[in-house]
């Protein structure tokens, strides 16, 4: 039975055959990926992997900052607004970017 600090499935398990022919398994931290945006899935500029500093240091701090790209969130916030004023439906949104329009709306 491994130890409890390797039970969970945060650590990579590597099958490893050791000199004497034994099986063993190495456990290694997986590595975390750069965020990407939520809608076309591009990397996002600005954020800290490392967890030093506040929150404020780590991400950037405007409207869906760490989640959508600076594109996507400004063509998030123009379709919440003309769906608004009544100029589109929400229907002529892509799936991807309605419960975006949904959040903006309903604040």
């Amino acid at each position: 039975m491994p130890k409890p600090m390797h039970r969970s499935r945060s650590q990579r398990r590597l099958q490893r055959v050791s000199p004497k022919g034994r099986n063993i398994i190495h456990y290694k931290r997986k590595t975390n990926r750069m965020p990407s945006c939520g809608i076309c899935g591009k990397e996002l500029n600005g954020i800290a992997l490392t967890r030093s500093g506040g929150r404020s240091r780590r991400t950037n701090s405007r409207l869906f900052g760490g989640v959508l790209c600076a594109k996507c969130t400004s063509q998030v916030i123009k379709s919440a607004s003309r769906i608004e004023q009544g100029d589109m439906k929400l229907n002529d949104i892509s799936i991807r970017q309605r419960a975006f329009v949904l959040q903006m709306i309903s604040h």
